[in-house]
């Protein structure tokens, strides 16, 4: 479908836009995209992403450092892990936790910056 910019109005560069259109990415990794912000969009499970960002650690630890159940730590830990947000690794009867990749921990940590700078 060929999309036509004729606005003159701002004298932005249409240019600009045909590129911006050429890079967007397909429907489903924008809607992947959307659904990885959804997934971080609550305050617990920042909370949680704090917890791992130093390191593996139990459901048992994540729970006491919140303050909640493991039943509730596990229940958005499993979300976490269904988007690769968040890895487990077993090791005999115990399950330890991790942050899935650095781009991740990035991602947390680039959003605190821009949340910082403007308060």
């Amino acid at each position: 479908m060929e999309i036509k910019i004729d606005c003159d109005c701002c004298g932005f560069n249409k240019n600009n836009i045909y590129k911006a259109l050429e890079e967007m990415p397909k429907d489903s990794e924008i809607s992947a995209l959307s659904d990885f912000f959804k997934v971080l969009g609550d305050p617990t499970r920042i909370k949680m992403m704090y917890v791992m960002s130093q390191g593996e650690v139990c459901v048992q630890n994540i729970a006491q450092a919140l303050g909640m159940t493991k039943s509730a730590i596990s229940h958005q830990l499993r979300g976490l892990k269904e988007k690769k947000i968040v890895k487990s690794r077993r090791e005999g009867k115990n399950v330890y936790y991790s942050i899935d990749d650095e781009h991740v921990r990035q991602v947390i940590n680039i959003a605190m910056t821009h949340i910082m700078h403007t308060n």
